[in-house]
């Protein structure tokens, strides 16, 4: 029997009768969604909600390669997403940390015609520039008193090693300067030590001026506007042209700082992305880490 009962009415109308046939439900038909089963409750309750990875604000400043060029004429959706897998990928073979113009850094790469076939270069970096595979960075020194400047591709598959010295911040985003100043302010030890910050520290940023060498330089820095330089001792003509070839109207142009920069929303996107495929590197690293640190213990005769 599939119905459990059957009830006919009928309803008397001006010309002819009208039957309604009115039934129970079967007995094999499923019952409803408020009336689940106890196992379906269970199973609900063991799923656990995926935890939403929170992007750092500072992501930008720390991977600012991620960035595509913000020029229109430059852009190409799928060559960016093809070198940011591959920018991914390359760095989990190798650690790039976290480091800034301004941050002592040693690069060791391969050298085919060194004794070992590799070499170790300590400087500081003066120029972070590029975006994607195209990303580089420049080391200066003062190398038995001659100024001497490397620069590396930041993705070069021959860099074999990345270590951050001195972590720390500079008052400009270049130090360019730097070739026209004393060589005090470019020396630095080829066996320096590594240098430790807490985690959770924020980066400290060096006030140091650089007093320059007297005129001629490589440039008109009365022009840059660089906030790292002391006095620069130059004769009242200098500042006066320099104040003529000023734009400072500039910083109120929306539209040239428009095109000069990625909008928010896009880098929000990328950097959800990047930061999502980096963090377990980074877990897989510590716990590779913690594995090297571990001594098991032996037991005392």
């Amino acid at each position: 029997m599939l119905l459990r009962s059957l009830k006919l009415h009928i309803i008397q109308c001006g010309f002819a009768p009208v039957v309604l046939q009115v039934s129970r439900t079967c007995s094999n038909m499923p019952l409803s969604d408020t009336h689940q089963s106890p196992d379906n409750a269970v199973s609900g309750k063991q799923v656990k909600s995926e935890r939403k990875l929170v992007v750092p604000s500072n992501s930008r400043f720390i991977y600012p390669e991620f960035l595509p060029d913000p020029k229109m004429e430059w852009r190409n959706s799928l060559r960016e997403k093809l070198e940011r897998l591959d920018m991914i990928q390359r760095r989990k073979h190798i650690d790039i940390p976290e480091f800034y113009v301004g941050s002592i850094l040693a690069v060791t790469s391969s050298n085919q015609h060194a004794p070992n076939k590799a070499t170790r270069f300590v400087g500081i970096c003066i120029q972070r520039l590029g975006c994607g595979l195209r990303a580089n960075i420049t080391l200066r020194n003062v190398i038995k008193h001659v100024g001497t400047e490397i620069k590396y591709q930041l993705y070069d598959p021959t860099i074999q090693k990345i270590e951050v010295l001195r972590l720390e911040k500079r008052l400009d985003d270049e130090l360019l300067y730097l070739r026209d100043a004393p060589n005090e302010y470019s020396t630095f030890d080829e066996n320096m030590e590594a240098e430790y910050l807490p985690e959770g520290t924020p980066v400290p940023v060096n006030t140091t001026l650089v007093k320059l060498k007297p005129r001629p330089w490589r440039a008109r820095w009365e022009r840059k506007n660089m906030k790292g330089l002391a006095d620069l001792e130059l004769e009242e003509r200098f500042y006066k042209r320099a104040e003529e070839l000023a734009t400072p109207w500039e910083k109120y142009d929306l539209m040239k700082q428009y095109r000069r920069t990625i909008p928010e929303e896009e880098q929000k996107e990328i950097f959800a992305e990047v930061c999502s495929e980096l963090h377990e590197v980074e877990v897989m690293r510590k716990k590779l880490k913690r594995k090297k640190v571990f001594v098991k213990p032996t037991r005392s005769s």
